[in-house]
């Protein structure tokens, strides 16, 4: 059944039930033909292909997803500055929560709307690498995170998303940030596979254990906390780390593919069923928010739709 409002998802996970997040935005529009920009990725798209935007949300909405993105993962000033868009960061990040929420009204569904804020930074052409070279002070960066989170409030987001936390200098840059509004906030971690069975951060530049960034829980009011943008095969195991720091409710929200920048390559997309075989699992370990991340469509949503409850 649909919630009316965040309280009555929060409420729902204190009960100790499922919810279902959407999946993939950026990479869902790629999938559907919009080009990415080679600077700023799904951030710069959200003007020219509103439409697409909003019946990407609709079509997460009619596959069971309670809570939808808006499309602001890649659109901090950090991403819209090295691409020339500064000048427009307001209205892309408007627009993009704007079209969440019309997507909401026309689907008569009250879902709820959520902001994604993340800490990407430019990155490499042709990897998932970061420009060390673009690395804004900590100071700018802090900055950013902090008008990005504003707007998203005044927009009327009722929830934060932080999403692929991975590197320890900015996460708490971000939390902070996010903190300051006041918000519901859920932070996503991003794990790899290490040696063995060691998981380690997403941090695609240092061998970072995982355990060292999911303790940056510590001293911040998250409401939810889980893994994202990670392996399926990687990410129970990601989360039972993150629950040694970490006793609230755990989301999973898995990606499949992988990035070239500016690109997402759709290789070896995890078939829906197999997902839903994952996200069992991981129920019956504690999750209880599952969704997509980046190469999840519609389809993959609409496989774990049944386990909400």
């Amino acid at each position: 059944m649909p919630y009316a409002s965040y309280a009555a998802i929060e409420s729902r996970l204190k009960s100790g039930g499922v919810v279902i997040l959407d999946g993939g935005i950026g990479t869902e529009l790629e999938r559907r033909g919009v080009a990415m920009n080679a600077d700023a990725w799904c951030g710069a798209a959200t003007l020219e292909n509103n439409a697409m935007l909003e019946q990407v949300h609709l079509d997460y909405i009619a596959a069971g997803a309670e809570i939808i993105t808006a499309n602001t993962y890649a659109s901090s000033r950090l991403m819209l500055e090295p691409a020339g868009l500064g000048d427009r960061f307001e209205t892309l990040n408007r627009t993009a929560v704007e079209t969440a929420m019309r997507a909401r009204d026309r689907s008569g569904t009250d879902v709820v709307v959520a902001g994604s804020l993340s800490h990407m930074a430019p990155i490499v052409a042709g990897s998932a690498a970061q420009d060390a070279s673009r690395l804004p002070s900590d100071a700018a960066m802090a900055d950013a995170f902090g008008e990005l989170a504003t707007l998203l409030k005044d927009a009327g987001c009722e929830l934060i998303l932080l999403e692929l936390m991975y590197d320890p200098a900015r996460i708490p840059l971000a939390f902070r940030a996010a903190a300051e509004t006041g918000l519901p906030r859920w932070a996503g971690f991003g794990a790899r596979a290490g040696d063995g069975d060691t998981v380690l951060s997403f941090d695609q530049r240092h061998d970072i254990p995982f355990r060292e960034i999911a303790s940056l829980v510590d001293g911040f009011d998250f409401a939810a906390a889980g893994v994202m943008h990670t392996a399926a095969n990687v990410t129970a195991a990601a989360l039972a780390v993150l629950r040694k720091v970490y006793d609230g409710p755990l989301t999973a929200y898995p990606d499949s593919g992988y990035f070239k920048m500016p690109s997402w390559q759709f290789d070896d997309i995890i078939p829906p069923a197999e997902l839903a075989d994952y996200a069992r699992g991981w129920v019956d370990e504690g999750a209880q928010v599952l969704g997509g991340c980046c190469g999840l469509s519609p389809e993959h949503i609409a496989a774990l739709a049944p386990m909400r409850v």
